[in-house]
């Protein structure tokens, strides 16, 4: 059987918005202290470089499957900081509720609501549904899959 996930996305300088604001956000878990503005400009390419060179990665400054793998970090209901919020922030990007102004809190904490958003999207992707945000859930994230 495939697999029904979309691959990584290619991000690169010049990249805007979706997801290079989630890229931002999980390069600053990593420490990278960016500005989370959706634009992948000089410092986000710094910063891309700088996480390729110190995992042993090519450094190219292009974010594509080996630099996703290795820049996500799994959150799950309890973790809190800059990844919690690239969860968040694809929320935001998808306003799943379809109400303005109803979707989740950008503010790095994975509570109860955050927990319930992420168990609904795995339930629509019909991948295992644990609230846990691991690879498959975070390619899928970030690969754009039931945005609209």
């Amino acid at each position: 059987m495939s697999d029904p996930i979309l691959p990584w996305p290619l991000v690169k300088s010049g990249s805007h918005d979706h997801p290079t604001r989630t890229l931002q956000d999980l390069l600053n878990a990593h420490g990278a202290g960016l500005v989370v503005d959706g634009v992948f400009g000089p410092r986000t390419d710094a910063a891309v470089r700088h996480f390729q060179q110190s995992k042993g990665l090519t450094v190219d400054g292009v974010v594509g499957a080996h630099t996703w793998a290795a820049v996500i970090v799994t959150v799950r209901q309890g973790s809190s900081g800059d990844a919690v919020r690239g969860v968040q922030e694809e929320f935001a990007f998808r306003n799943l509720s379809g109400i303005p102004g109803s979707g989740l809190k950008i503010d790095g904490a994975f509570g109860p609501k955050t927990d319930a958003a992420v168990r609904g999207f795995q339930q629509a992707l019909s991948v295992a549904v644990d609230g846990i945000v691991g690879p498959v859930t975070w390619r899928a994230y970030v690969s754009g899959m039931l945005s609209f």
